[in-house]
Order: C-alpha cells, then sequence, then structure tokens
C-alpha cells in the first residue's frame, strides 16, 4: 500500500510572518475585551473615566468595533498572500458557497446587534447596563451566539473565496477563540443577571 504524499498539500500552508499577526490580532480581540469588561465590572474605571456607564459603555463599544475592522484588514491582506489552492476550491461552486456563508453569517451578526443593541452586544451588562428580559427572536431562536458564530462564518466565506487553505484553518482557530471566550463571558454574564438586583444600575 503507497503512503499519502502529505508535503504536496502542506505547500498551500505558509504560515508566514503575515498570517501569524493575522492570529495574534483575532487572538487578541476576545482576550482585550474580556479583561476590560471584567476590570470595568469590578473597578467602574471606564464609568469614572467618562462619567457615565452609557459613555463608558459606548467607548468600549467604539474600540471593539475598530479593533475587529483592523483585524479583518490584517487577515484579508495575510490571505492575500497565501497560496491558492486551484484544484478544488477555485470554481464556482465554492465562491457561490462562500458568497452564501457571507451573507448569513453577516445576517447572524448584523440582526444580532440590532436585537440586542448597543449595549446588549458591546457587554454592557458589566457595566451594570442590564436587559429587561432575554431575547429570544431571530436570530437567537435559532443559534445562541450569533455574533460569533456568524463572524467565524464570514472567515470562512473569504477564506473560500479566495481559495485559500490557510484561511480555512485560521478560521476553525476563530471558532475555537470563541469557545474559550464564551467559557469565560457565558457563566459571568449568568452570574451578573443572577444578582441583577446588586448590580443593575438603577440611575443611568
Amino acid at each position: 500500500m503507497s503512503s499519502i504524499d502529505y508535503s504536496k498539500y502542506l505547500q498551500y500552508l505558509d504560515f508566514n510572518p503575515e498570517i501569524a499577526y493575522a492570529i495574534v490580532t483575532i487572538s487578541f480581540n476576545p482576550i482585550f475585551w474580556n479583561i476590560v469588561a471584567r476590570l470595568e465590572f469590578k473597578n467602574h474605571f471606564l464609568t469614572k473615566l467618562t462619567g457615565s456607564p452609557y459613555r463608558g459603555c459606548y467607548l468600549l463599544a467604539a474600540t471593539i468595533f475598530s479593533l475587529g475592522i483592523y483585524r479583518d484588514s490584517i487577515y484579508h491582506g495575510a490571505l492575500l498572500n497565501q497560496p491558492t489552492y486551484e484544484p478544488w476550491l477555485d470554481n464556482t461552486i465554492v465562491k457561490s458557497l462562500a458568497i452564501l456563508l457571507f451573507s448569513f453569517g453577516n445576517i447572524l451578526v448584523l440582526s444580532s446587534m440590532y436585537a440586542l443593541g448597543v449595549t446588549g452586544t458591546y457587554l454592557g451588562d458589566y457595566f451594570g447596563i442590564l436587559m429587561k428580559e432575554r431575547v429570544e427572536g431571530f436570530p437567537f431562536n435559532i443559534d445562541n451566539n450569533p455574533m460569533y458564530n456568524g463572524s467565524t462564518l464570514c472567515f470562512l466565506a473569504t477564506a473560500l473565496w479566495y481559495a485559500k487553505p490557510m484561511g480555512i484553518l485560521v478560521s476553525l482557530f476563530v471558532f475555537i477563540m470563541y469557545k474559550i471566550a464564551l467559557l469565560f463571558e457565558e457563566p459571568f454574564t449568568a452570574f451578573i443577571y443572577e444578582n441583577r438586583d446588586i448590580y443593575e444600575k438603577k440611575d443611568l
């Protein structure tokens, strides 16, 4: 039985400094917003800095959004310099799939932002800005974490559109990073809401 020659596939995975930096930016973002949100919850430093929990949350939201734009641009640029896998990925069917995934991913992200609002999307609960009730409509009725999963689909769609195998691996890394982030976020958010009488800001 002849062994499989994996070297011909590895040539399509170029772990260069650009892709390494893209991975750094992908890792940094959820680490950053979890640390900052926890510090705000414990010390209210953004609330004190801006004079209001709402302004503090908006400042964090603008920062997270800007970091996300920067991360996406770094990822996009790094992908363009990766080898293209023409035999299987560079065709009309895969590009059509990429369009569908990108569209659905953005629907999940944008609809969840609309349903949650700015403070609901950008960790307002750490500022004592709690939602009155759990959002159960679309897209939360089909996905518990539409923001993270939608973002992951957009990463994957971009990789498929450009036919870059490394992009597929990076998309898997994005998925794993978001899962790790949820291990920290979900229990803590549940704790805040279980004790909402203590942590909710009544006079915002």
